[in-house]
């Protein structure tokens, strides 16, 4: 049996840096942040007063009407809106497909935080009796999932895997698999985030996680910065269509590129931290390029994890040097996008992946903003505050999860 190829032939987004593909890409390329004072809730007893908020986003749109879209919690609104978008983008008709042969993979890290803190807070202040009987379908994670394939009546394989901040590239890559394995032929895959609530600022700032540079919001997620002090969270989907090749060119679908390598590992170390020498990032990329049958140097770009955190970027920067060698300061160029969207944590992947892809495509990385003082450590060309014109074949999106839990995913030109 011929090995089946996939490619990705459908994009969609909602970011803090717009809520389409082609204003998230063209801010991105002008090194524009996405970060401000957050505007959703009140932050006066919080020591991080700034996210990657999205904002004049309408869900009603993308829903049949607006009750349902009331009756969505913002991450699902989030990830029904990228996959419609995504959908349309390749231009998919369910009508024109086996249904059985068509699935969904849209996780989140956190799921419906916002539902679930506003009902307890009914229950406590009300009566059981007052808590929504919505409470439980708006807030689990896999509800994305199951309402995005009841929306177009997708009865493939469907489900969601959470893996914290290696939500996205996990779904997106283990839907690579389940298509490569010849179990479906399409599957709308990617994640959504939308914590940027009460319980999340705290939760993550109590463990002392976050930037706390409220005074310049724009210039607070910093990665490969000397002086970068956290991450700073945000929110929003990356949704992205993959369908294997003969399916996608009998349908004349566009096709952005080839999906050709997935890798998942365990750092097998600590609740929150990375293994000190980046062994299962290492390992991880290691994978998706053996499976994408490439060798280091036919990589030109890897759009890195690289959240802002002290230990985070070099334990990662170390896992770049030994996956790569030599050719990791004499000629692979990385970035840091989290620099402008800050961490969309489970939807990080997703959008990074739609980042990566157009970098392919248009021949130019987006840059690392807000390095003014580059950390010693660092001797990889990070894009440093300008996007760089640059031809390259393929290029690799890595995300971590805390867990310990690694996932890269590979994507090259796509050559018939």
């Amino acid at each position: 049996m011929n090995e089946r190829r996939v490619v990705i032939s459908g994009l969609g987004v909602v970011s803090p840096l717009g809520n389409t593909k082609e204003a998230f890409w063209n801010n991105l390329v002008a090194g524009k942040s996405g970060i401000r004072t957050i505007q959703s809730m009140d932050t006066t007893n919080y020591d991080c007063k700034i996210g990657g908020e999205v904002v004049d986003f309408d869900p009603t749109p993308f829903f049949n009407n607006h009750k349902e879209a009331r009756r969505a919690d913002r991450f699902y609104q989030f990830a029904m809106a990228a996959a419609k978008m995504a959908v349309k983008d390749s231009g998919l008709n369910p009508d024109a497909v086996d249904p059985h042969r068509v699935g969904v993979m849209v996780g989140s890290g956190i799921g419906g935080l916002g539902t679930l803190e506003t009902q307890y807070q009914i229950l406590l202040e009300k009566s059981p009796s007052r808590v929504s009987p919505f409470l439980i379908p708006m807030m689990i994670t896999n509800i994305a999932s199951g309402m995005i394939s009841a929306e177009y009546g997708f009865m493939g394989p469907n489900m969601v895997i959470v893996t914290a901040c290696a939500t996205s590239n996990n779904n997106i890559g283990e839907a690579w698999r389940i298509i490569k394995f010849g179990d479906a032929d399409c599957i709308i895959a990617g994640g959504a985030e939308a914590s940027i609530r009460p319980c999340g600022l705290a939760g993550f700032g109590n463990m002392r996680a976050l930037s706390l540079r409220n005074d310049a919001p724009e210039r607070a997620s910093r990665p490969f910065d000397k002086d970068r002090d956290g991450f700073v969270m945000g929110e929003g989907a990356g949704v992205v269509v993959i369908e294997e090749l003969e399916h996608a060119k009998k349908r004349g679908a566009e096709i952005y590129c080839e999906l050709a390598g997935y890798g998942a590992t365990a750092d097998a170390y600590h609740l929150t931290s990375p293994h000190p020498e980046g062994l299962g990032a290492m390992k991880c990329m290691e994978m998706a390029m053996r499976h994408a049958k490439l060798n280091p140097t036919d990589v030109g770009y890897v759009n890195a994890h690289a959240t802002s955190t002290p230990v985070g970027d070099l334990c990662e920067l170390r896992a770049i040097k030994r996956t790569f060698g030599d050719y990791a300061t004499k000629g692979l160029l990385v970035s840091g996008t989290k620099s402008m969207t800050g961490h969309l944590l489970g939807a990080a992947g997703g959008v990074e992946l739609v980042a990566s892809i157009y970098a392919l495509r248009e021949g130019v990385i987006p840059p690392t903003i807000n390095v003014d003082n580059l950390d010693p450590e660092v001797d990889v060309d990070i894009c440093a505050n300008e996007a760089r014109p640059a031809k390259i074949d393929a290029a690799l999106s890595n995300s971590f999860g805390f867990g310990g839990h690694n996932a890269a995913l590979l994507v090259k030109k796509f050559v018939d």
